[in-house]
């Protein structure tokens, strides 16, 4: 499991673990409680480009669909489809297993910190 506080956060509910030019990005375990039980989930390919604030995704659950939004400008470079394959993963580790994609970007948009975020959220 990744350090939270570490994360930076979209007021949207995705997490991003910035390493170089590349952001790993899930969503939180507030949304995924928000969702329920995961079972499907719909990434971008490989190569596609995403803007920041644009849907590029689903994430649907028992109880709803959300929408999978891009938090930077950039190229996916990477889909978790251990995630595809077996979904409840965003459930049991949101912060580890259960990432999402792997944007690469040039240029990181104002988000919030950990205190931020949990603010937003009221936990």
């Amino acid at each position: 499991m990744t350090d939270q506080t570490a994360l930076r956060y979209t007021a949207e509910h995705e997490w991003l673990l910035v390493d170089g030019d590349t952001a790993t990005v899930g969503i939180t375990a507030y949304a995924a409680e928000k969702l329920g039980d995961v079972v499907f989930v719909d990434l971008p390919s490989v190569g596609a480009t995403v803007a920041s604030g644009k849907v590029v995704g689903e994430i649907e659950s028992t109880k709803s669909v959300g929408e999978l939004f891009a938090p930077v400008d950039g190229t996916v470079t990477e889909v978790n489809d251990a995630v595809v394959d077996s979904p409840e993963l965003v459930n049991s580790d949101p912060f580890g297993e259960g990432w999402l994609i792997k944007v690469s970007f040039t240029e990181l948009p104002p988000l919030l910190s950990f205190d931020e975020y949990t603010a937003l959220v009221g936990e």
